[in-house]
């Protein structure tokens, strides 16, 4: 059995999605299902078992037969807002409970391919994997960091083994519960259907309207990595997950609006809330991954924007 943490959440079920395709459907996912509308994440999978998040890590350590079935698992689960400044439940969703999990996969053995974030190099410029580029400015990406520094005590050293995979800006299918949360090319497509126009934020940090660059990657690119990782087993260590190529947000939008076939691009102020909080260039340096054998291709944003709106289209007219 594959356990997906986080399973019925966005990334966790397009993995779900991709481990149907390779014909494996033993996987029991793990979420909270308090948002009934992630059910349809899932609605089109086919899974062997599902456990409540609070119930998950209390029964599978109390049952020695569940530990016996494992052969990996693949933790996204996390609270993903960003904007959230509550550090008590932060910590505890996604520093502590993750914490325990990594502790259960190495008493038994099980390989751990777990969701970390871009977001712990905060401001910076230099995305390489070091600790000297790691700068943090929210409490979500601290979280973040917090495990990742954890989990380096014992990826070198144990016997099972333990990746973590730096999430730059994903998107693509199974993003519609996460509201202000959900990806650009979501906000973008909505912004034209209801209104004619994308709404972009003026220059910031000495970047022109819409000129903030960042690092976007497919969803399917995410699944497929964690997969690789899993399929090889005894790869260890912590690795950048995006395409290493920076693009604007005026170049997604003009992706959108060439899917549309119409509208324009409306410049907003930066909000206040905002300032010193926001990462104006992400762009994930790719070596460690490239190092250890991960040779396949990217998405392009052109490319992913088409297909990732062709389903969003279909799916809207049904």
């Amino acid at each position: 059995m594959i356990i997906v943490t986080g399973g019925a959440g966005f990334i966790g079920s397009n993995i779900v999605r991709h481990l149907n395709r390779a014909g494996i459907t033993d996987i029991c996912v793990v979420d909270d299902m308090t948002d009934g509308r992630k059910a349809f994440n899932l609605a089109n999978c086919t899974i062997a078992d599902y456990l409540d998040h609070d119930d998950f890590l209390r029964r599978i350590m109390a049952n020695r037969e569940v530990a016996q079935k494992v052969v990996g698992v693949l933790h996204q689960g996390a609270c993903t807002t960003t904007t959230e400044w509550d550090g008590q439940m932060m910590m505890h969703r996604n520093f502590e409970f993750s914490k325990q999990l990594l502790r259960w996969c190495l008493e038994h053995g099980h390989p751990l391919v777990y969701a970390s974030s871009a977001s712990v190099y905060g401001a910076g410029m230099d995305f390489r994997v070091a600790s000297e580029c790691e700068r943090p400015i929210n409490v979500y990406a601290y979280s973040k960091l917090a495990f990742d520094q954890h989990a380096r005590r014992y990826i070198e050293s144990a016997r099972s083994p333990v990746v973590g995979l730096r999430y730059f800006n994903v998107y693509g299918p199974g993003e519609q519960h996460k509201g202000s949360m959900a990806s650009v090319i979501w906000h973008f497509h909505r912004q034209l259907r209801e209104a004619g126009e994308v709404q972009l934020f003026e220059g910031s940090d000495g970047y022109g309207p819409g000129e903030q660059l960042r690092d976007f990657v497919h969803v399917d690119d995410v699944a497929d990595v964690n997969l690789w990782f899993l399929e090889r087993g005894g790869m260890r260590g912590i690795f950048n997950l995006g395409t290493g190529q920076a693009r604007s947000f005026n170049d997604v939008a003009r992706a959108v609006i060439a899917w549309h076939g119409r509208g324009r691009i409306q410049y907003v102020p930066f909000p206040a809330h905002l300032v010193g909080s926001y990462q104006s260039y992400t762009q994930a340096d790719l070596t460690t991954l490239r190092a250890v054998g991960y040779a396949k291709s990217f998405i392009s944003i052109e490319d992913g924007v088409r297909s990732y709106l062709d389903v969003l289209g279909s799916s809207e007219r049904l």
